[in-house]
C-alpha cells in the first residue's frame, strides 16, 4: 500500500514538474519588478543633465547599444554569460569592473535584475551601456564588499558599460 502511495506521489511530482511553465534547470525565476515612475523620471533627468541620449525600455531602464553582436543569443536565465564590464555612478566614480584581461562568467540569473532584463537585447560580441534605476540595481539596501564597506549606497542610479564576449 505504502509503495503505491509513494509511487503515486513521485509520478505526480514528475508530471507537475514537467508542466511548470518557464521552469528551468538552474532555478532562477524571472523578476516582475515594477520601477516606480519617480525613479524613471529621476533617471531621465540625470540623463538630460549629462546630455546622454539613450533608449528607454518599457521595463524602466535606459540603454545604448554600441554593437548588437551576432550569433548566439540569450535563451533564458540559465544562459552562462561571459562579460567585461565597468560599473559607475553618474559622477564618474567607478564602483566595480572586471580587471584588464579578465571576465565575469556567471549565469544570467545571478546578475542584478537590470542586467537580466537588458542583456537579452544582445548576442555574443555585443556591447551596451545601461542606465539603471535603483529598483533594477541594488534597491534600498546598500551593497557592501567582503569587509562590510559600502560600495554602492542605497537607492543608487547606476551606469554599466558591458561587452558580452561569450554566451553558452
Amino acid at each position: 500500500m505504502m509503495t503505491k502511495v509513494f509511487t503515486g506521489i513521485i509520478l505526480f511530482a514528475i508530471f507537475m514538474t514537467g508542466c511548470i511553465k518557464g521552469d528551468n534547470k538552474c532555478g532562477y525565476k524571472d523578476s516582475n519588478v515594477i520601477v516606480p515612475a519617480a525613479e524613471i523620471q529621476s533617471l531621465q533627468d540625470s540623463l538630460s543633465v549629462h546630455q546622454i541620449v539613450a533608449t528607454q525600455s518599457t521595463l524602466g531602464f535606459f540603454y545604448t547599444i554600441t554593437a548588437p553582436g551576432s550569433g548566439t543569443g540569450i535563451s533564458n536565465l540559465c544562459s552562462v554569460i561571459t562579460a567585461n564590464y565597468k560599473g559607475s555612478f553618474f559622477n564618474g566614480h567607478v564602483f566595480d569592473s572586471t580587471a584588464t584581461g579578465q571576465s565575469a562568467n556567471l549565469q544570467l540569473g545571478q546578475f542584478i535584475v537590470g542586467w537580466q532584463k537588458a542583456i537579452p537585447l544582445l548576442s555574443k560580441g555585443g556591447s551596451i551601456t545601461l542606465y539603471l534605476p535603483p529598483s533594477l540595481g541594488y534597491g534600498a539596501a546598500p551593497a557592501t564588499d567582503a569587509q562590510g564597506n559600502v560600495v554602492i549606497p542605497a537607492n543608487s542610479y547606476l551606469i554599466f558599460n558591458i561587452n558580452i564576449t561569450d554566451i553558452q
